[in-house]
């Protein structure tokens, strides 16, 4: 029977270690999925754990600065000049996949976590990152 645990707890048991290869990456223009591998521990030593290639968004998005518009000028005391657009690389859609661990004794559990499943270039906000 697969053993549940606090969320909180598990969120701090997850350890990821991104591949290699991260430079290879960045020259792929635009926003897109890259593969990395996650461990999951069920506690601090490890009693069971698993691992399993996870898809996380990286890459870069469009971002554009120009002269503010007068009445923007106007509305801001004439302190807000220039005015930008930004876009960050987000996921658009999230996936639950399944990961084995192997306990000790031999024994098996099975612990689902998220992953990406689709990314798209979109506004930029601070409670993302």
């Amino acid at each position: 029977m697969p053993m549940a645990f606090p969320q909180p707890l598990l969120l701090c048991l997850l350890v990821l270690a991104f591949t290699e290869g991260q430079d290879q990456e960045t020259a792929i223009p635009g926003c897109h999925l890259h593969p990395f591998n996650v461990t999951v521990r069920s506690d601090r030593q490890g009693t069971c754990q698993g691992s399993h290639v996870a898809q996380a968004c990286v890459g870069h998005c469009e971002s554009s600065a120009f002269p503010s518009r007068y009445s923007v000028l106007v509305a801001s005391g004439y302190r807000h000049n220039i005015t930008s657009i930004s876009q960050c690389c987000t996921i658009s859609s999230l996936k639950k996949v399944k990961v084995q661990l192997q306990c000790v004794g031999k024994r098996r559990e099975e612990l689902e976590i998220f992953t990406a499943r689709a990314c798209q270039c979109d506004m930029c906000r601070l409670s993302r990152y």
